[in-house]
């Protein structure tokens, strides 16, 4: 891979970072605080979170992504 394919890639890279960043931030904003299932427990000075239907949403979707994109 020579330099300058180099150079897009991380640019492509660093695109989609932020858009990932500014859709959080959004979602963050609207009150976006998981999916039902997600796994919380809170006890008096502690908290554990668990997203758990989150990862498999998240995994869902990157699959269709990269198979959408990944074939040629």
């Amino acid at each position: 891979m020579d330099i300058q394919t180099f150079g897009k890639w991380i640019l492509i890279t660093g695109a989609l970072l932020m858009v990932v960043g500014v859709t959080l931030l959004l979602a963050g904003k609207l009150g976006f605080r998981g999916f039902p299932g997600d796994i919380r427990v809170e006890r008096e000075g502690m908290g554990i979170y668990f997203p758990v239907v989150t990862c498999i949403v998240i995994s869902i979707i990157l699959t269709v992504v990269i198979n959408l994109f990944g074939r040629k």
